[in-house]
């Protein structure tokens, strides 16, 4: 009977512990979507001080035509004048939590010029989250083009 007693006890905290976690783990996603959403936000209106804010130093950026961007190449060419976004639209976004990591996937479809040239691209989007001093930052990003 005793040893009933603690394995219900022990599954009680088990329960506890799998609901805070879970708790935990929603508003991570949710903090990190939000922040997703001001991203494109930001790319929008050009404004590289709220990426800035938003991406890791480290930033491993891969864009839809498969190059490859550190954080202040991805900022420079946010600046450039030569690019114009008009439209940054996320759609169908998921987020999945992994302790201090949040992985989110999504499609996104952008329109706007580029070098006096208009461009409309869809696609699928990977991007890797990380909790850093209390506060979420992109790390990893890769975009891959999708035909409809």
């Amino acid at each position: 009977m005793k040893a009933c007693s603690i394995a219900v006890a022990f599954f009680g905290i088990g329960l506890a512990f799998m609901a805070a976690q879970s708790t935990a783990d929603s508003n991570a996603i949710a903090t990190v979507l939000a922040l997703e959403h001001a991203w494109n936000q930001a790319e929008e209106r050009k404004d590289s001080r709220a990426l800035n804010a938003i991406f890791d130093d480290s930033l491993v950026y891969v864009d839809y035509d498969g190059s490859y961007r550190t954080k202040s190449e991805f900022l420079a060419r946010v600046k450039s004048a030569n690019v114009r976004p008009e439209q940054e639209v996320t759609e169908a976004m998921t987020g999945r939590a992994f302790g201090g990591t949040v992985v989110v996937t999504g499609l996104y479809a952008t329109k706007g010029t580029e070098n006096g040239k208009p461009y409309a691209r869809r696609g699928r989007f990977v991007d890797t989250w990380t909790l850093r001093d209390g506060k979420w930052l992109c790390v990893a990003s890769q975009a891959t083009p999708t035909v409809r």
